[in-house]
């Protein structure tokens, strides 16, 4: 009993430590431990695009600004989904991806999800909003065969920095979330596209730009 109790306690202890560092993911160590391909190089928040979290917001987290962790109107059309048999979506935050990536495993599991939703609040109190994002954007899965993060991803797929994204690419980048091994930002089809069309409208939008403004720019 004393020993689960460490292990679930222990990403509360160890999440105010990522307020620096270079963190990686769950899934980054597995595949290092198989001995897969994995490529990642860390990019400060500072020096990447703005276009980048801002598409990766539009795409992935809509009212990342706004919520502490946790989107519960999100979380109330993913559950009624699920009671009619339809779940359409998947209602994590960027923040709970976060505390999957960094502390759990990937999948759909009742027991990891109510794991995630505690660990994400705290998330958002200990770290903060710019901490979290520049976390997501240096740990998201951005390429086929093992890319990690904004730079890894954006130098597979352009050939080019996170640091010097234009708005269409870093829409493109947002497109492939969460499945880059099923979608391409190096070679986009129709769907990939029009889905990078709407994320960089989106990012656009006044609501998102005040988010911006509000936060001081992240």
């Amino acid at each position: 009993m004393l020993i689960l109790l460490a292990v679930l306690l222990l990403p509360y202890l160890l999440a105010p430590f990522y307020r620096s560092g270079h963190p990686v993911s769950t899934l980054m160590a597995w595949r290092w431990l198989k001995g897969a391909p994995v490529s990642r190089q860390w990019i400060d928040f500072s020096a990447i695009s703005p276009a980048l979290p801002r598409s990766v917001v539009a795409s992935e987290d809509a009212k990342f600004c706004s919520h502490r962790g946790i989107d519960w109107d999100a979380l109330r059309d993913v559950i009624d989904d699920a009671e009619d048999g339809e779940v359409t979506r998947g209602g994590s935050t960027i923040t709970q991806q976060v505390a999957k990536n960094l502390f759990l495993w990937p999948g759909r599991s009742v027991v990891r999800k109510g794991l995630e939703i505690p660990l994400a609040m705290w998330i958002d109190l200990v770290l903060g909003k710019q901490r979290i994002l520049e976390i997501y954007l240096n740990i998201a899965e951005l390429g086929p065969s093992g890319q990690f993060g904004a730079e890894a991803g954006a130098t597979y797929a352009f050939g080019r920095s996170a640091s010097t994204l234009a708005p269409r690419e870093a829409a493109l980048l947002a497109a492939i979330l969460p499945n880059p091994a099923r979608r391409s930002a190096r070679n986009p089809g129709p769907g990939v596209r029009r889905l990078a069309g709407t994320y960089m409208a989106r990012a656009q939008a006044s609501a998102l730009k005040r988010c911006w403004s509000e936060n001081r720019g992240f």
